[in-house]
């Protein structure tokens, strides 16, 4: 991204972030009535009610150093890219977000309870992100990415809803075809699914996982980080190279189909961090994303939240705060996102409507890939919390492959968890699921492949974790699945009256759709 990597070595996020601010933002920038987001300085991401407002002045296209505010024709431009997240509260919140190729005027959103009545009409909010020539691979590039907070929704409700701007009204008799839905959470405990991986990026591979997720019907699907990989190196660094911030409109596009109708949940990852927006790296996020923010910091972890759905409780967690592997972020939070993650699981274990929770995000506690295997920060400041407390499932990526561990406990097997195995997280230890192979090119195992079907056990695995005095070599008895092609998680979750089993199902299911890992966590309902 412009930093000469002699440099780059040296530097953490925020020091790059002014490096390129220094290089690039000296010539005229974002002036005016616009307000910037964060710490960012210069203004590339910038958020008003229209896109127009965003930049009052322009330059020739080759010197061109702000955000064109160029408006066509409304009637000529189609919305695209729409995904949904859920609010704090699910039962009753949610944002749908969507994307124009250029400026237009009025933005809004249409909702209601049947598609020939979308008569609530609600202001969209504009965030444009703007990526100068010389930052990546691209020329001067402009993205107008729209959002609307829903709130005071009906629980397990099913909503029509419409995108539009000046010239283009959804509720159009010839533009019904482009109208989504969403279903919010129920207001009782009653037997859902979702489904989760990481690491997609854009390819034919994640296109056909996406097209196997609606068949699963879920309630929501999370995203275990490195989403887009607009930035290819993952290093967190300005002298990354190939970054292109027009992947990401090739990403929203591709998971359209099911975005638009089941919340796309992220955790952010490594290639996740884009020096150039902002101090931390997650200026571009901000802008293409409105997740909950309940977190402890918003400003420098902005991918830290939790929500409940019926029964469950999931945490998204940001892993880079806390890898030795990639340091760009290390210590980001000052400590505060642990602190806020025990804090978290106190509250859900005490919680009477809580049975099970989940917790999901990038770099791996457990994992014995050849690329980037265990993260020692993820064991040292968060893996004694999810012991102490409990947890029901931890769900990974950074490594693209599938791996599941035994039960575990004190980093040693309490119980080998075979296919088709049931683990009690009460009495016996946490279980492990790196689920990274949504769609980037596949990593490799040291040992053989074992999975539904295919079980080839062995009693040791030789890999190495990442310290913060680099890796170590390790031997580990927990890889209990190890599955080497294109797959994803289904969760089927099954509450229970008080005193009785609730469960868990967990299924890997592979591109095809073959079934190559199951596994069931059992605790008492509340």
């Amino acid at each position: 991204m412009g930093v000469p990597e002699q440099l780059a070595e040296r530097m953490s996020m925020a020091e790059q972030h002014e490096y390129l601010r220094a290089r690039f933002s000296r010539r005229t920038m974002i002036r005016g009535g616009a307000v910037t987001l964060g710490a960012v300085t210069g203004g590339a991401f910038v958020t008003g009610t229209t896109a127009q407002a965003a930049v009052p002045t322009r330059t020739a296209p080759s010197t061109r150093t702000t955000p064109s505010t160029e408006t066509v024709d409304g009637s000529l431009v189609a919305p695209f890219g729409r995904h949904l997240a859920w609010g704090n509260d699910p039962r009753t919140e949610i944002t749908v977000s969507w994307q124009v190729p250029v400026a237009v005027k009025k933005p809004f959103i249409r909702i209601g309870a049947h598609p020939w009545d979308l008569s609530r009409k609600i202001e969209a909010e504009v965030r444009t992100l703007f990526t100068p020539a010389g930052v990546g691979a691209s020329g001067n590039h402009t993205q107008y990415y729209l959002h609307a907070r829903l709130t005071h929704l009906r629980p397990g409700k099913t909503y029509y809803y419409g995108v539009g701007h000046a010239g283009f009204d959804p509720a159009e008799p010839h533009l019904l075809g482009t109208l989504g839905t969403f279903t919010t959470a129920p207001a009782h405990k009653a037997p859902f699914t979702f489904t989760a991986f990481g690491d997609e990026g854009v390819s034919y591979h994640g296109l056909a996982n996406n097209s196997l997720l609606l068949g699963q019907n879920p309630a929501f699907h999370l995203h275990a980080g490195d989403i887009a990989y607009a930035d290819p190196a993952g290093a967190g660094k300005t002298a990354d190279t190939g970054f292109d911030s027009r992947i990401w409109d090739q990403f929203l596009a591709q998971t359209e189909s099911v975005a638009k109708s089941v919340p796309w949940m992220p955790a952010y990852g490594n290639h996740d961090m884009e020096a150039w927006y902002s101090p931390n790296g997650y200026g571009g996020e901000e802008a293409r994303w409105n997740l909950p923010d309940n977190g402890p910091d918003a400003k420098n972890l902005p991918g830290v939240y939790s929500f409940v759905y019926g029964n469950t409780a999931v945490i998204s967690l940001d892993a880079n705060d806390i890898s030795f592997e990639i340091p760009a972020n290390l210590g980001i939070s000052g400590g505060t996102q642990t602190k806020w993650l025990e804090a978290q699981l106190r509250k859900f274990r005490a919680s009477k409507d809580v049975d099970f929770v989940v917790i999901f995000f990038h770099h791996c506690a457990y994992c014995t890939s050849t690329a980037h295997a265990s993260e020692g920060g993820v064991r040292q400041e968060w893996v004694p919390l999810f012991e102490k407390y409990t947890v029901d499932l931890v769900i990974n990526g950074h490594n693209h492959q599938y791996e599941r561990t035994d039960v575990i406990k004190g980093g040693a097997v309490t119980k080998k968890l075979p296919i088709g195995g049931t683990a009690h997280p009460e009495t016996e230890g946490v279980v492990y699921v790196t689920a990274g192979a949504a769609g980037r090119s596949l990593y490799a195992f040291t040992a053989p492949l074992s999975y539904e079907g295919h079980e080839n056990e062995v009693d040791s695995v030789a890999s190495f974790i990442n310290t913060k005095d680099g890796k170590v070599n390790e031997t580990v008895a927990w890889s209990r699945v190890r599955y080497l092609d294109y797959s994803f998680l289904r969760v089927d979750v099954t509450p229970a009256a008080k005193g009785r089993t609730a469960t868990l199902t967990v299924r890997g299911i592979a591109e095809t759709g073959e079934q190559v890992d199951h596994f069931t966590v059992a605790r008492k309902a509340k």
